[in-house]
């Protein structure tokens, strides 16, 4: 009777514990941080990985709570302990980003090969990356392709991406389009929309498949509406080209215009290429003036660069060297070796 007793707490503990859990979660979702902290120092102070989990994610985010990698580490740490794969998974990604701590990709590896061996997908494809690019282990497709096969096996879409890459380029494998194919099917149907648009580049250049420009406007636009940007904007050259559709122009423009809301700065640099050139549209600097702005704030050199021309040679703008040099530099700083020269040569002009 005694051993029942005791049974029926740890039950009625363990439905208390996953009660908290899952209010701590919600609450997380609908961005009532403050609220989530409370009942997810609760859940975690009863043992729920996924209730450390969070209260790691609040401390990483500053939601709710002053932003603080130390802090989340340690709630993290605990629910590597507690056999919550996310939690391993998010302590290896703080070494990587060097948040909190030295960068160090070994103990990347450690944590990110804890979470997969947790049978945690994320981790296996982060473990196959560090091997794909020789990032604290030495460069190996055969041991990438391994952990991408499992991620994929464990419904990580982009271990199934990978797996497609690699096939596709033939790295540690023999070049099989057929099987980057059925690889990228697998993420597509996933609803990883990088996976359709991959799909949807095999049939535009008949790798390993006919050359069908209607599927691989199918799966391009199957990939956009899952708002992936590269789909959007190869979608937008099947209409700037003609191909499987009228040629558009301005069809083409509505979905380069959605990749480069979607934080896809090579295409709002073409885009503002399109207006500084008058190409399918009324030429029109202040335009193109724009979209460069948008690349340039995302960080793309190029973008930087461009705005530099503009204000060098007054197109759009009035002509003014000093801030021409300023977008010329930032350019410079993010590793574009045209804004570096461009720098220099103002530079020795006395500008």
């Amino acid at each position: 009777m005694k051993k029942s007793l005791l049974s029926l707490t740890a039950v009625l503990l363990n439905i208390a514990c996953t009660d908290e859990a899952t209010e701590c979660r919600n609450l997380y979702d609908a961005e009532q941080f403050s609220e989530a902290l409370t009942v997810c120092e609760k859940a975690c102070n009863m043992n729920n990985g996924n209730g450390c989990l969070t209260i790691g994610e609040l401390y990483r985010n500053g939601q709710g709570v002053k932003q603080d990698y130390q802090q989340a580490k340690i709630y993290f740490e605990k629910a590597c302990n507690m056999n919550n794969g996310n939690g391993c998974l998010n302590i290896g990604k703080l070494y990587y980003n060097g948040q909190g701590v030295k960068q160090d990709y070994q103990q990347v590896k450690i944590y990110i090969e804890k979470a997969c061996n947790m049978n945690n997908g994320s981790g296996c494809y982060n473990l196959g990356v560090l091997y794909d690019n020789g990032q604290g282990v030495k460069q190996d497709y055969q041991q990438a392709k391994t952990y991408y096969e499992k991620a994929c096996n464990l419904k990580e879409g982009l271990g199934c991406i990978n797996l497609g890459v690699l096939y596709e380029y033939g790295h540690g494998v023999t070049r099989d389009y057929q099987q980057a194919k059925t690889y990228n099917e697998k993420a597509c149907n996933l609803n990883y929309g990088l996976g359709c648009r991959n799909l949807g580049v095999l049939y535009e250049y008949g790798h390993g498949v006919t050359l069908d420009y209607h599927q691989a406007k199918t799966y391009f636009e199957k990939a956009c509406n899952m708002y992936d940007e590269s789909g959007c904007f190869n979608l937008g050259h099947l209409y700037i080209n003609g191909h499987g559709v009228r040629q558009d122009y301005q069809q083409a423009g509505t979905y380069f215009e959605k990749a480069c809301n979607l934080s896809n700065g090579s295409v709002c640099i073409f885009i503002g290429n399109l207006y500084a050139d008058g190409q399918g549209v009324k030429q029109d600097y202040h335009q193109a003036k724009t979209y460069y702005e948008k690349a340039c704030n995302l960080n793309y050199g190029l973008g930087c660069r461009y705005l530099g021309n503009l204000y060098e040679n007054g197109e759009g703008v009035r002509q003014n060297y000093q801030t021409a040099k300023e977008y010329y530099g930032k350019a410079c700083d993010l590793g574009h070796q045209g804004g570096c020269d461009i720098y220099r040569e103002l530079n020795q002009k006395g500008y």
